[in-house]
Formats: C-alpha cells, structure tokens, sequence
C-alpha cells in the first residue's frame, strides 16, 4: 500500500515539474524582441544602396549560341566574339574532308582492280590479288567511314563548344587580371635551371 502512493506522489511531483517548464501559448516572451528587430531591419533597408554589377549573361544567350553553330559551324564562336576558334573549327572540317576524299579515292580505286579481277581471269592487279584487294578494300573503307563519323563529331562539338561557351560568359571576370607565361631560372645545389612558369597577376 506504501508503495503505491510512493509511486503516486512521484508521478504528480514529476508532471508537475514538467508542466512547469511548458510556457502557456497566451504567453510570447519574443514579441518585444521580434517588433524591435523587425523595425531595425525596416530602417536598415531604406539605408541600403543596391550596387549593380555588369553581367555578360543578358548579352549572351546559350540557345542561340547553340542554334547558330547548328544551322553554319562556327556561327555559334562568332555569336560569342571567340573568333579565334574559327580556324581550328574550319581547319578541322577541311582536314577530316580531304582525308575522307583520300581513302574514298583509294576504295574506288581498289574496288575498279577488284573488278577487273574478278571479271578477266588473265588480268594481274599490281596492288595484289584477289584475297589482297579485298583486305584492303575493307580497310580503306573503314578508315573513309571512320573519318565521316569524325566529322559528325567535330559538328556536335562545336554545337556543344559554342553552348558552354555562352553560359561561361555569365562569370564577370576581374578586368585586372593578367596571364602570362615568363620565363624562370632557379639556382640548385647541382647547377641552374631554365623553365617556363604561369604567373597570374590580380
């Protein structure tokens, strides 16, 4: 019997303190605070002065950029003023035509000798025989398809150059800041070195 009511009266004592540490909701002991913060951050912001900073993102837009470059290679760079990569877009495209060119002349050529040898039983190919020209026709029509899927590639990177290219344009670089590639000479204890070192300047 003792221990029950020992048990009641330690529940009571233990919901009575933790009732005690509840605030009731009719109380907010923050409104005071909250009001003067409030009309600290009201008064700061009519003080404020909003700076704005020159951005390239409104002048560059990735889609066009992308759009340009998919109707004319090249026209994505110069939407976004990189004229330097022309060349190598260009270069690339007349570089991977005349090698295309180059081993379609020599799959039509070898095809032209497979005929005639198949065709005149006296006929003696000076690329080879049979077994020959077949090996190399296969080979020469591998590398002409190999370089028509490089082409096919240049033009989706350039499509993709000109993209990046544009939202890249978004980040203001420091008008201040300078690259340069100097040369350096350092001292060692087994006599001097001659180099190349990049050197940025903020």
């Amino acid at each position: 019997m003792k221990s029950i009511y020992l048990i009641l009266v330690a529940v009571l004592f233990g919901y009575s303190i933790a009732a005690g540490q509840i605030t009731p909701p009719s109380v907010n002991p923050d409104t005071v605070e909250n009001t003067e913060t409030e009309q600290i951050i009201i008064e700061n912001d009519e003080n404020v002065e909003v700076k704005e900073i020159e951005t390239y993102a409104d002048q560059f837009v990735p889609r066009k950029a992308s759009l340009y470059a998919a109707i004319l290679p090249g026209a994505g760079q110069i939407y976004n003023k990189k004229y330097w990569k022309l060349p190598i877009v260009y270069g690339g495209f007349v570089a991977l035509g005349f090698a295309v060119d180059f081993y379609n002349d020599r799959y039509t050529l070898l095809r032209t000798e497979l005929f005639k040898t198949l065709n005149d039983t006296g006929y003696s190919s000076p690329y080879g025989n049979e077994t020959q020209l077949r090996n190399n026709l296969d080979s020469e029509r591998r590398d002409r398809d190999f370089y028509v899927i490089m082409i096919g590639v240049l033009y989706l990177l350039q499509i993709a150059d000109a993209h990046i290219d544009a939202h890249l344009k978004e980040f203001d670089l420091n008008p201040d800041l300078q690259v340069s590639l100097e040369p350096s000479f350092s001292n060692e204890a087994f006599g001097y070195n001659a180099g190349l070192s990049l050197k940025l300047k903020f």
